[in-house]
């Protein structure tokens, strides 16, 4: 997750609740009022922080290579995409579009995993991407400027940005309108994140759990933070819960309850503290059982407590999974490059986890024959280091590598731009290697003051201490005009940044003296992953799917997937829908066509064409907007009075794209959800998202 990591948030603390001594006689209980299609009984979905299918290092195994007894699960049952793609932006965007099947100017999650926002004066302030769903804006000084969801949604892109605070829809109501309970092992904003505003949102805030919450911080961290059931309204579970508080559920949502945090969830699922898959108590680092923070989300305690819920009438488990290229031991030293002893000996854990977990299940009769399972990551990383010593080695016992440096190549922006360029303009930033700017004052996008600095971030360049080689700061510029394609521009236009460079792979672009008395550019040690840009390494990931209705295809290399995808996949197979539009598409490529809805399986090829040209005109990291950011880097680098006629072209080919990927949109999940197969409508929209694709393409050119 890197230097912004969910710690930054608030109050730590991490999983708690059940015991794991019941295991042998508990029971994979199931609601009874759980109804899914296709035999699917239970829905496990998996998301890991930085966890690679293709190798770092071409000697040594991948991580997902280093986990045999996930990778051949997946593999052998089911279907491992390798050509999907994350939406650009950090951890928290990464997860939330996953988990809603929207891309983030929908959610307001546009920058993660901070950003900042601006007050009516155009003064920065600074926000945080992680907040339970419901909350406001999330400012850590405790006095926001802006009141609005953290999580404000948009039902139309194209009207971005809009007055009206409306809360995103929860993805959990699919689940639990079909009588499901959800539970969520660490899942992004669906779990409370911190006690600062979560308690008060969730509990009240003269609520027992807020005075514990003052009194001590540690164990109300322990006790609240990181699990969450959110239950079916018939059930007996969230009996002892607080209101499930939705007020902008599309469809109303009342009489729903849940559970939160360990001091709720444990007593409704067993006695004693809860476990991990070793036999271990789940506790904090002062011994306080329950939540042990974000980064100890690891493979045996994450999958111990999904185990445990599955087994105490929770079929659907959302789960999230800690990186496993950090050092987790006492000695914390760090970012670990490939092939080292402890990274190889961490991925031997998690192997060795995973293999736990699929017995446990197996033995409780949850099976890839009635159990739909969704694993994936939520962004790909690149090693930043030096070469390893010795240069073939693998990683194996005996062959292990090392590094004399593991660092990414830090960059103080504003040192640069005062000491290159002579400009000192003042801004906030989002450090990264696609670094976010604010610039005091919140100038328009083709102002003196913007395009200025813009030029003058595009025109510098550092020498890389990794490499010897020369990195520009800004090989792609996005102003608000090409940002709204990337889906950076939410709901609220406070939080829109003037504009987003996209750096090099070693880079990470960050705040720092308007001067280079101490360097502006060096390396340093403990973090070493750099992540959040456009380079393949960074933006390629993968989606692992295996159960009922999912084709047996092994490694699927062809097809062109983004996170928005997963959602409306697992909905098709199970049989339920959204009371919202989701952005992404069904993966039939990758699915049984008799498992899918007459509607869907009618003209097929037509189908997966138009699901094709959907995903390159609207991902991020879709050809459009490769294209369209390579216009936008031109115009903004290039002569200042042809600014305004290019920047209009963007626009205008920005909002066909959104009002054809609308229209798209609508017609695919007709298809897959509503019995209204793709008609000759389809080929007329199919043959304009080729015209507009090739009218961004002349522009790049």
């Amino acid at each position: 997750m890197n230097k912004t990591r969910r710690a930054v948030a608030a109050a730590l603390g991490v999983l708690g609740a059940l015991s794991m001594a019941t295991t042998a006689q508990a029971s994979a209980q199931r609601p009874t009022g759980c109804q899914l299609d296709n035999g699917i009984k239970h829905v496990i979905s998996i998301q890991f922080d930085n966890v690679h299918f293709t190798r770092d290092n071409p000697n040594v195994p991948s991580d997902l290579e280093q986990m045999p007894n996930l990778l051949g699960f997946l593999e052998h049952n089911g279907t491992l995409l390798s050509n999907d793609h994350d939406v650009l932006s950090h951890t928290a965007t990464n997860f939330t579009s996953n988990q809603t099947g929207l891309y983030p100017d929908r959610t307001s999650v546009t920058q993660s995993n901070s950003f900042s926002y601006y007050d009516a004066a155009g003064k920065t302030h600074t926000g945080v991407s992680f907040a339970y769903w419901t909350d406001p804006l999330y400012d850590p000084s405790g006095s926001p400027a802006d009141t609005r969801y953290n999580m404000a949604y948009s039902a139309d892109r194209s009207q971005n940005p809009i007055s009206a605070n409306v809360n995103t829809p929860a993805p959990w109501t699919t689940f639990t309108r079909a009588g499901c309970n959800v539970g969520e092992v660490g899942m992004s904003n669906t779990v409370l994140e911190n006690i600062a505003t979560d308690i008060p949102t969730v509990f009240g805030s003269d609520s027992p759990q807020q005075a514990e919450a003052k009194a001590n911080p540690a164990k109300a961290t322990a006790d609240f933070v990181g699990y969450a059931v959110h239950c079916a309204r018939t059930s007996a579970v969230c009996g002892n819960g607080q209101s499930d508080v939705l007020p902008d559920e599309p469809g109303g949502y009342s009489g729903y309850k849940a559970l939160f945090g360990n001091a709720e969830v444990a007593p409704e699922l067993g006695s004693g503290p809860a476990t991990n898959l070793d036999g271990q108590i789940i506790a904090d680092s002062k011994g306080n059982p329950g939540f042990p923070g974000f980064d100890a989300q690891t493979a045996t305690n994450s999958l111990g407590y999904a185990a445990l819920l599955q087994e105490h009438g929770v079929p659907i488990t959302n789960v999230y999974l800690s990186d496993v290229h950090g050092d987790h031991t006492a000695a914390n030293t760090g970012d670990l490059g490939p092939g080292e002893a402890l990274y190889s000996q961490q991925l031997h854990d998690y192997d060795r986890s995973f293999g736990q977990f699929l017995a446990r299940l197996a033995k409780d009769g949850i099976t890839p024959a009635n159990t739909l399972f969704s694993v994936t990551t939520d962004e790909g990383d690149h090693f930043s280091g030096s070469a390893p010593t010795p240069a073939n080695c693998t990683g194996a016992a005996g062959n292990t590598c090392s590094y004399t440096t593991r660092s990414e190549v830090n960059v103080n922006l504003p040192g640069l731009l005062a000491t290159q360029a002579g400009n000192t303009t003042p801004f906030a930033i989002h450090s990264d290697p696609a670094p976010a700017v604010w610039v005091q004052g919140n100038p328009q996008a083709g102002s003196p003051t913007a395009l200025s600095l813009e030029r003058d971030v595009t025109k510098l360049s550092v020498t890389n201490p990794l490499t010897g080689g020369t990195d520009k700061v800004a090989y792609q510029i996005a102003d608000q005009v090409e940002e709204k394609i990337l889906h950076f521009v939410g709901p609220d236009a406070a939080r829109t940044p003037t504009f987003t460079a996209f750096s090099g792979e070693d880079d990470y672009i960050g705040g720092g003296a308007p001067n280079c008395q101490k360097p502006c550019v060096y390396t340093s040690s403990g973090y070493a992953w750099n992540h959040g840009g456009l380079w393949p390494d960074m933006a390629t990931i993968w989606l692992g799917l295996a159960g009922p209705g999912v084709a047996h295809r092994g490694v699927d290399r062809t097809t062109w997937a983004d996170q928005t995808d997963n959602r409306p996949t697992i909905l098709a197979l199970t049989g339920l829908s959204d009371r919202y539009q989701d952005d992404g598409r069904v993966l039939v490529e990758d699915l049984k066509p008799g498992n899918l809805p007459w509607s869907l399986r009618f003209n097929q090829d037509t189908v997966r064409q138009l699901g094709d040209a959907y995903k390159q005109l609207l991902a991020a990291n879709g050809q459009f907007a490769r294209n369209t950011l390579t216009a936008s880097t031109k115009a903004i680098s290039g002569d200042p009075t042809a600014y305004p006629a290019a920047a209009k072209r963007l626009a205008d080919l920005g909002d066909q794209r959104d009002k054809l990927t609308n229209r798209i949109g609508a017609v695919l999940m007709d298809a897959a959800f509503h019995g209204r197969p793709v008609d000759r409508q389809g080929c007329q929209l199919l043959d304009q998202a080729h015209d507009l694709l090739n009218q961004a393409a002349r522009l790049a050119a």
